[in-house]
């Protein structure tokens, strides 16, 4: 019989950097609000996935809260004109966003979240519910730090802020493979990551709020 005990494998350096912050802040607070944003196919989920993961074998109530619910739908950004830009910080409801995340703040009610389902490029409403004993909230997204109306108003809301910083020839790559995974041929691809995901992933390079952990260089998607 082996004596040997079982120790958790390490975390990865990105993984283990945004805990830290985490509970280097939690404290006796009852909620906490995590941002992790950066451009499309930087990774945020990966690492939204983790850290929530962690907590939790930790015994820390944590759930991932993505931004995607709150996509227009399609119908309506073809009667504004917008479909060929979805994803851009004009085809959410950005207002409707922020009143989620303050109400989650608040801690005091259940609050019914919106999903996103890729495969049919749809929000799902009633998705997921965050209960009021959730103790930490991991928010995914984009335009969490975009310095533009109304997405600035976020930035009070956040108890830590993490931006993911992956450089432009990356993220082509990423995006291009992202849309071939989903059934695009190759010249489809490059032309759906080229006219719409890199032209917003330049704004959120180029329209960044301070961050309170910058993480440089790859993570996996």
């Amino acid at each position: 019989m082996s004596d040997r005990t079982d120790t958790p494998a390490p975390l990865d350096r990105s993984t283990a950097e945004v805990v830290a912050g985490i509970t280097d802040r939690l404290g006796t607070r009852s909620r906490m609000i995590v941002a992790i944003a950066g451009a499309p196919a930087s990774g945020k989920s990966t690492l939204a996935a983790a850290v929530v993961d962690v907590l939790t074998a930790r015994g820390i109530s944590a759930v991932v809260v993505p931004m995607d619910g709150f996509h227009l739908d399609n119908r309506l950004l073809d009667a504004r004109g917008l479909r060929p830009r979805k994803g851009a910080p004009e085809t959410f409801d950005a207002l409707g966003f922020v009143h989620m995340i303050s109400r989650l703040g608040s801690g005091g009610e259940e609050v019914v979240i919106p999903g996103f389902d890729r495969s049919r490029d749809i929000s799902i409403a009633g998705a997921d519910v965050v209960g009021t004993d959730t103790r930490v909230l991991v928010v995914e997204g984009n335009y969490l730090l975009f310095d533009e109306d109304p997405w600035r108003q976020l930035a009070p809301l956040w108890d830590l802020s993490v931006r993911l910083d992956v450089g432009p020839d990356e993220l082509r790559r990423r995006l291009i493979d992202r849309w071939l995974s989903y059934g695009l041929l190759p010249d489809a691809a490059t032309a759906r990551a080229e006219s719409n995901d890199l032209p917003n992933a330049r704004r959120v390079l180029d329209k960044s709020l301070p961050a309170d952990i910058v993480i440089s260089g790859l993570l996996p998607t």
